[in-house]
């Protein structure tokens, strides 16, 4: 009897095995199409009682994965994204920034400008050709502004989306953790968790493709997530992952400064910031936009903005409008006048002339005559001059520094005019060349910066201006393991020497302690190290956004080793024509003062309505290669400007191809992993339809057992 029971069980335990295998049999199928499911196999084994066989019973149903496939899947996923992401914002540049030859391109807009000077070149006294360079001006700045505008739109818009795809993943974060309970859960309650696993899987796929992530499991089914840097984002309590978008833009709006919250894994405080460890996913390729590739961009810009304008400016102050004019307006910034000093170098010296409606000399005189030798104070020279002009002719003139620390110049009448000549010497006639002026920026007798040409130096009659205040200045693009000099730097505003300087700058600092250093002791100034290209520039900046001057010690090195100047960015978006010249086109420079040595009696200063003299050096210039400094990827140059802003759109353009070909190239390399992968995990009908005609026979088979054991327990009845 005992026998018969046994056989009875026996083939029940196949019976009931094999009712549950073909229930996996028929989820497989069922789910043949569903994205994410993993093919379902059972493995069974013997019952064993006192070493004799009792029957089957299902130990496992488990999934056919390839975990080592499905990380690298993930890996690729994430690089794939970062890449991806980007390819909408490096469309829309290249559309804002279009062809060489495209008649709104920058390139095409600066050889119509350089088209407008060579007609102004011949005939320098018509109207129509001023109010056309004016015009051709205007459209290359409102293109420049225009460009940087939209860079910094699309940087806003990356940031912002950064936050939304920060909020997406906390989701997905929950979601894994909420998941890891339920496996952990129902696996120590010995139910089928692959429907779980499976989801989760699902899950992990969404968050590589945010950001790139590692994990491993334990023995109790829970996963473990964290980023490629190390930082935990999935555990038994998961941090909260945090970005704030930032407000607004501009071009020195920066993470690295601080303008922008970095992306927080937990607390939000600097050591948990991981936006410089980020090597894939979408948070990758919007970082990268935001404080790269578009950051490039506008460093381009600026440099070739800030390249026009010191350019032209530096002929065009050269000369003056035909008969000269009553009022200046500098554009330098002087925040100590009253200390800070000019200095002519050699024998070179600045005549100053007045002029009446005919262009015929009323009076002149020299700079070095009126400061009483090669150096003076700003505020002396106001001064001097001043009492020079009232003294012949214009006796309401002014002169002085004004409240802005601009050196201002109204003569207050319109009887005569005023011109500038620099000149190799003090004697009258000596030949025409741009003076050299050595800055004195702190007031201690060493030369902190060389100017060339005297009204240029003072910006009296600049063509291009962007009225931006001296409050950050920048180095040249240095590599990241540049380290320092001995230096002692001089931090000075409007009210003196700023707390905390001079300060000691010991060598070999790197430039990132240098930052530090200089914003822990210097008052009301920040430094921080940018990225530049493959680069770094060190910035300093003023908190209150006051003009200041850096200087440093007598036969210090460094400031001038890393080059640095009142930065350059933002000029492309705040560069214009100045307004009184805009207004009146009749104001451009075309010629400059000449000296003829049979006027008068021992010869006089002239002007001629027809001269072209600077117009035609300013029509060359634009023609001749100009030295563009390493900026945002581009390396030092000598290039026309025509030439350099075609570089900008053809890098640019290089850049969007690239990165759609190498998306392409990684897309092709995830799909065939993924392919790769869904020909394990994913479900075959063939086999299936195989393995149900199987586990149907072995049913039956069991079935069958079940049935002779009834007819031999139905005999044995009869039989007792």
């Amino acid at each position: 009897m005992g026998s018969i029971t046994q056989a009875l069980r026996t083939a029940q335990s196949g019976l009931l095995v094999n009712q549950q295998t073909l229930n996996v049999v028929a989820n497989n199928i069922a789910n043949v199409n569903t994205e994410g499911y993993s093919r379902r196999t059972t493995f069974n084994e013997s019952q064993v009682v006192n070493g004799v066989g009792v029957g089957v019973k299902m130990s496992d149903i488990r999934r056919d994965v390839d975990e080592g496939l499905m990380k690298s899947i993930r890996t690729e996923l994430g690089e794939l994204h970062a890449m991806t992401i980007k390819n909408n914002y490096l469309g829309r540049t290249q559309d804002l920034f279009g062809s060489p030859e495209g008649d709104s391109s920058i390139a095409h807009l600066i050889e119509e400008f350089v088209s407008s000077l060579e007609t102004l070149t011949l005939s320098p006294e018509k109207s129509v050709n001023m109010s056309e360079v004016i015009r051709r001006a205007q459209d290359t700045v409102f293109k420049l502004q225009d460009m940087s505008d939209t860079i910094q739109d699309l940087r806003a818009e990356a940031d912002n989306r950064l936050a939304e795809k920060v909020t997406e993943m906390n989701k997905v974060v929950q979601t894994i953790d909420q998941l890891n309970n339920d496996i952990v859960f129902n696996s120590a309650r010995g139910h089928d968790v692959t429907d779980l696993r499976d989801q989760r899987d699902n899950s992990l796929d969404e968050m590589a493709k945010y950001i790139d992530i590692r994990y491993f499991f334990r023995t109790d089914g829970d996963v473990v997530v964290f980023s490629s840097g190390g930082r935990t984002l999935v555990d038994t309590i998961p941090p909260t992952i945090t970005h704030s978008a930032a407000s607004s833009m501009s071009s020195t709006t920066t993470h690295s400064e601080g303008d922008i919250t970095g992306i927080y894994v937990g607390n939000p405080e600097p050591r948990n910031d991981i936006t410089n460890e980020l090597v894939g996913g979408d948070l990758k390729g919007l970082v990268e936009l935001r404080d790269k590739t578009l950051p490039n961009m506008q460093a381009q810009l600026d440099e070739l903005a800030a390249k026009i304008r010191d350019s032209f400016n530096q002929i065009h102050n050269r000369g003056i409008n035909f008969p000269g004019t009553q009022s200046y307006s500098g554009t330098k910034t002087f925040v100590r006048p009253t200390e800070q000093t000019l200095t002519f170098s050699g024998n070179t010296d600045t005549t100053i002339a007045l002029f009446n409606s005919n262009g015929d000399q009323t009076a002149s005189t020299t700079m070095r005559s009126l400061i009483g030798g090669a150096s003076s104070t700003i505020t002396n020279a106001a001064t001097v001059m001043q009492t020079w002009l009232r003294a012949n002719g214009a006796s309401g003139a002014t002169a002085t520094v004004n409240g802005s620390g601009k050196f201002t110049i109204d003569l207050n009448t319109t009887l005569v005019n005023l011109a500038f000549r620099d000149e190799t010497a003090t004697a009258n006639g000596s030949t025409l060349e741009d003076v050299t002026i050595n800055f004195d920026a702190n007031g201690d007798a060493v030369t902190d910066e060389v100017f060339s040409g005297f009204s240029n130096f003072l910006g009296l009659n600049d063509f291009f201006v962007d009225n931006l205040a001296e409050n950050i200045h920048d180095s040249n693009v240095l590599v990241s393991s540049f380290v320092t000099s001995a230096s002692t730097l001089t931090f000075r505003d409007t009210t003196g020497t700023l707390t905390g300087s001079p300060l000691t700058v010991p060598a070999n600092t790197s430039m990132t302690d240098l930052a530090t250093l200089i914003t822990n002791s210097v008052t009301n100034v920040s430094a921080s190290v940018i990225t530049d290209g493959a680069g770094i520039r060190l910035r300093i900046s003023h908190d209150s956004g006051k003009s200041m001057t850096v200087t440093q010690a007598n036969a210090n090195t460094f400031l001038t080793d890393i080059g640095l100047h009142p930065t350059n960015t933002r000029v492309a978006s705040a560069l214009s024509v100045r307004t009184d010249i805009a207004n009146e086109p009749g104001k451009i420079s075309t010629g400059a003062i000449h000296w003829d040595s049979n006027k008068g009696k021992a010869g006089e200063y002239f002007m001629s309505r027809g001269d072209n003299s600077v117009i035609e050096a300013i029509s060359k210039a634009f023609t001749t290669a100009k030295k563009f400094d390493t900026a945002g990827g581009l390396a030092t140059v000598n290039e026309t400007f025509s030439s350099y802003s075609a570089t900008i759109i053809t890098i640019n353009a290089q850049i969007t191809d690239s990165n759609e070909v190498s998306g392409d190239r990684q897309k092709s390399l995830t799909e065939a992993l993924q392919l790769k992968s869904d020909s394990v995990r994913g479900v075959n009908l063939d086999e299936e339809m195989s393995n149900l005609i199987v586990f149907e026979q072995a049913f039956n088979a069991s079935a069958r057992v079940i049935a002779v054991v009834q007819r031999m327990l139905e005999v044995l009845e009869e039989v007792m």
